[in-house]
Parts: C-alpha cells; sequence; structure tokens
C-alpha cells in the first residue's frame, strides 16, 4: 500500500505580529510600570494647567486653606466664568459639528479609538472652563487622558505578548490611574477601573489598577504635591456616631439619587452643534452672575464642600446663628446643583462627581448642625465629610469607590470607615430604589 503524502497548511491561527514576544506576565509587568508612569506624568500637568489657568483668570490658586475666590473681585468672577462659557462653547461647537466626536471613557474601554489630536483638546477645553469658574467638575479630564495613553500603548505594544481581552483591561487601568494622579488617590483610582468601567473582580483586575494607580499617584504626587484635597478636623471619630448615620446616610441616597437623575437628563438633552455656543455663554453668565455674591458656586464644588467640612457649633448658640448656616448651606447646595446641571445641559463635558462631594458635604453639615443640637459636641465636619462620601456613591451607583475617595482626599483615620461604611451602604440601599427606575 502505498503512503498518502498530505500536504500540511500553514498555520491560520490569528495573534500578534510574528518574531520575539515577551511572556504575558512580563508584557502586563512593562505595560503597568510605563502607562503607570506615563499616566501619573500626564495628571500632574494637567494639575498644573489647572492652577495656571485659574492665576491667569481668576488671580488666585485654590488651596485646603483658601478653596473659594471670596477675595478676588466680584467683576472679575463674572468675567472669567462668561468668557470661559464662550470659548469653550466654541471649541465644543467645533468639535461635534467639524470633527467626529471624542469618545467616551467607556467606550474606549470596549475598543473605540481616541483620536489624539482631539481628544488633548477636549480635555484642556475641560480643565481650563472649570478653573475659569465654569460650575463642573473636571474629573472626567485626566480620566481620558489615561484611557487616551492606555489605547494608544495596547495598540503600539504589538510585541509585549498582550491578549485581545487585555486591551479594555488596561485602557480601564489608565483611566482610573488618570483620576489618582491628580486627586492623589491610588485606592479610588483602581477602585474606579474595577467598580465603574470593568465591573469585574478578580486577582488580575485587582493588580494592574492597583499598581497602575499607585504609580500613577507617586507621579502626580511629586508634580503637584501630597496634600489632603480637603481640610477637615481632628477629632476622633466615635462609636457612637454610627447611630447619627442612621439618618445620613439615607438622606444621602435620596438627594443623590435626585441629582443623579437630574445630571443624567441633562447629558442625554446636552446641546449640541453652534447653539452651544450662545447657551454655554449664557449658563456661564449666569453662574458669573450668582457668583457675585455666592462664589461657592464657581468651579467644581471644592469650595462649597470645604465650606460644610468647616462648619462648627460653639457653645451657647442662639437660633440665630444655627438658622444662618443652615439656610446658606441648603441654598448654596441647590443652586450649585441647578447650575450644575444647566451646564451640562448647554452643552458642556466634565464630570459630576466632585460636585456630589460638594452637595454631600454641605447637606450633611445641615444634618450635623441640627443633630448637635441634641446631641452636644457631635462634630459637625464629620458628618459633612460622611454625607459627602454618601451621596457621591448614591450618584456614581460607586459605593467602595466613594468611601475611598473621602477617606483619601481628606485623609481620615482608619475609624473613619466605620461610621463611613454604613452610611455608604444605607445610602446605596435607598438610592437604588430611585435609580431603578430611571
Amino acid at each position: 500500500m502505498g503512503v498518502v503524502h498530505t500536504q500540511r497548511k500553514p498555520d491560520q491561527t490569528p495573534g500578534p505580529e510574528r518574531g520575539f514576544q515577551l511572556p504575558r506576565s512580563w508584557g502586563l509587568a512593562v505595560s503597568v510600570l510605563c502607562l503607570g508612569l506615563l499616566v501619573g506624568l500626564s495628571s500632574g500637568l494637567l494639575a498644573r494647567f489647572f492652577e495656571l489657568t485659574q492665576v491667569g483668570l481668576l488671580g488666585f490658586a485654590e488651596t485646603p486653606g483658601t478653596p473659594t475666590a471670596e477675595a478676588v473681585p466680584p467683576i472679575r468672577r463674572l468675567a472669567s466664568v462668561t468668557i470661559a462659557g464662550l470659548v469653550a462653547g466654541l471649541v465644543w461647537a467645533w468639535l461635534r459639528t467639524r470633527t467626529r466626536l471624542v469618545p467616551s471613557v467607556g467606550q474606549a474601554v470596549k475598543g473605540a479609538p481616541m483620536p489624539p489630536g482631539r481628544t488633548v483638546v477636549h480635555v484642556l477645553t475641560q480643565i481650563f472652563f472649570v478653573a475659569a469658574g465654569g460650575s463642573i467638575g473636571r474629573e472626567v479630564a485626566p480620566r481620558e487622558a489615561g484611557a487616551l495613553l492606555g489605547g494608544l500603548w495596547t495598540r503600539l505594544g504589538r510585541r509585549l505578548g498582550l491578549r485581545d481581552q487585555d486591551g479594555p483591561l488596561l485602557v480601564a487601568s489608565a483611566a482610573g490611574a488618570g483620576f489618582a494622579g491628580i486627586y492623589i488617590a491610588p485606592l479610588t483610582g483602581a477602585f474606579f477601573g474595577i467598580e465603574v468601567l470593568l465591573r469585574r473582580v478578580d486577582a488580575e483586575v485587582v493588580t494592574v489598577n492597583l499598581a497602575m494607580s499607585a504609580l500613577a499617584t507617586l507621579v502626580g504626587g511629586s508634580i503637584k504635591g501630597f496634600a489632603p484635597y480637603y481640610k477637615v478636623g481632628s477629632e476622633s471619630f466615635r462609636p457612637w456616631l454610627m447611630a447619627v448615620v442612621l439618618l445620613i446616610g439615607p438622606v444621602m441616597g435620596l438627594l443623590g439619587a435626585g441629582f443623579r437623575r437630574m445630571t443624567s437628563w441633562a447629558e442625554a438633552h446636552r446641546t449640541t452643534g453652534p447653539a452651544a455656543i450662545w447657551q454655554l455663554t449664557v449658563v456661564a453668565l449666569l453662574t458669573g452672575l450668582v457668583a457675585l455674591a455666592v462664589p461657592q458656586v464657581l468651579g467644581n464644588g471644592r469650595a462649597l464642600a470645604q465650606m460644610g467640612m468647616d462648619q462648627r457649633l460653639s457653645a451657647g448658640f442662639s437660633g440665630l446663628q444655627l438658622a444662618q448656616p443652615l439656610a446658606l448651606l441648603a441654598l448654596f447646595a441647590l443652586a450649585k446643583a441647578l447650575l450644575t446641571t444647566a451646564t451640562i445641559r448647554a452643552g458642556a463635558f466634565g464630570g459630576t462627581l466632585t460636585p456630589s462631594i460638594a452637595l454631600g458635604s454641605a447637606m450633611g453639615a445641615v444634618l450635623g448642625l441640627l443633630l448637635a443640637c441634641l446631641v452636644p459636641g457631635l462634630p459637625v465636619w464629620q458628618c459633612a465629610v460622611i454625607g459627602a462620601a454618601s451621596l457621591l456613591a448614591a450618584s456614581q451607583q460607586a459605593p467602595l469607590m466613594a468611601m475611598a475617595m473621602l477617606m483619601e482626599v481628606c485623609h481620615l483615620p482608619v475609624m473613619a470607615f466605620m461610621p463611613m461604611g454604613l452610611a455608604v451602604a444605607l445610602s446605596m440601599a435607598v438610592s437604588r430604589l430611585f435609580v431603578a427606575k430611571a
């Protein structure tokens, strides 16, 4: 019987380019190291750009001790945010009508390519607008910059032995690292990548996210400093505070769900095209007019959040002394919520994370002042911080990220985890009842 010879077909299995390749584990390690350093550098530079823009337009640089532009002449506040609204409106209208849209971070994680030039313009416009006083968060900009770097790295690093599914992991981790590098909050950045973007947990996902955010925090902090973002009191968190959060948590859950629905509506109906130019200018002008008397509404909400955390109730207080801060905090929080929603609706791009902290801090302080009448010695600032974490968790539907962020940006002691954890859990439970219906 003759031997039948068959011709062997070449390997048709798709894969990375032939040639030398690193083992996948080494490729991931190199990717984490390089991306962590690059994203941290981008976040640090964005922080410096924010400071330079703020000094140039408003004439002051915010710090934990001076977060509000109260010393800036009112007319300069008005001019700064109004001009910024016009400039940002022009840029965003051009991006929306003359070029392809810049994908969101979530879309980038799913594989949508972020065009480098347009993404950089988009990122810098967000930072410029918030630094000038626009009522919206700036945290989306460093996340977009991180996602851009992560996407470029995965497309260029073909010889690192990475798999197709490593792309979303690296892009999400880089986006979270961008957040970590600008707020000096490594756990927050890691939880954002895990809890918000990837929505899955395993040893590899946690390791990559934690390592990249830690490296980005190191580099970003080396550029902008490691000081806390908010200044808080020094009193210890007592176990009996657990009883107080039984009220704070559910209330913040309701408010957080309401704010989420407001901003989600604004994002769904965001103005596009040339109309964004005049609409964003009008909203910026309105923000400036409010800021003539209430400078706390300017920017991403840091000033209002710090106002809530600065509240103290002195011994022998009168009803009038209590009524004034209660009214101001509630009024300022309402103004901030409405202006942020209107800013998004008018065509602005940015985040709602730091505005959520501002609202939670202000309303947490309101509840703290009222409860201090019944519980003498209650540190009102602790109610503000817990309120900030609880409302943030509800508005972002990200409890671990919210809790980690307030712990990190305020440099809180580990005992704060106890009341904050319960408050965040209660807030999430209540908010889910309303978010699920949205």
